[in-house]
């Protein structure tokens, strides 16, 4: 049966789903561990307390996703695990091609608007630069000379005795 996306990373983090390690399905809120022994007659432990089922696969249902250190054995093998998921009651699984659409779908919808920003601000600079104030550019027009401040205004005759007492120092 094909595996969903959640086994597949759980298989990734807990190790390859073969004869050597454990497999590992999460649906929900519940976690199904299979044993790597072929033997139907199985012993499970969780945190060092007895199962109760003698399978080869086991279910936790409503885990509330906290480490549990899980073994199985059979005969005279065991094998050991320590199992850490995060698990949730409302998740919704998206297969590659759903991911990958949305993935897909977001960058052409962000240069989309890159185009746009660059075709628009692009236009309104060449706007701008033929209608500078609504005036024709062709000739210069002869401005007037700015208005002087009157505190730097230069001394007029008839004014010298008002700052004849501060002479001049020399630098």
């Amino acid at each position: 049966p094909p595996q969903k996306p959640s086994v597949m990373l759980v298989s990734l983090l807990v190790g390859p789903s073969s004869n050597k390690g454990f497999l590992v399905e999460i649906s929900g809120t519940t976690v199904t561990i299979t044993c790597p022994f072929s033997k139907d007659s199985v012993n499970w432990k969780l945190n060092g307390v007895d199962g109760h089922t003698s399978e080869r696969k086991y279910v936790i249902e409503n885990h509330d996703s906290s480490p549990v250190s899980v073994t199985c054995s059979a005969d005279s093998e065991t094998r050991e695990m320590h199992l850490n998921v995060r698990v949730c009651a409302n998740c919704e699984e998206l297969d590659a091609l759903a991911v990958t659409g949305i993935i897909t779908a977001d960058l052409l919808i962000t240069f989309g608007v890159l185009i746009l920003v660059y075709y628009f601000s692009k236009d309104r600079k060449g706007r701008a630069s033929t209608g500078a104030g609504g005036r024709p550019r062709g000739q210069k027009m002869q401005r007037p000379p700015p208005v002087p401040n009157p505190d730097y205004e230069p001394i007029r005759k008839g004014q010298r005795e008002v700052y004849a007492g501060l002479g001049s120092r020399g630098f």
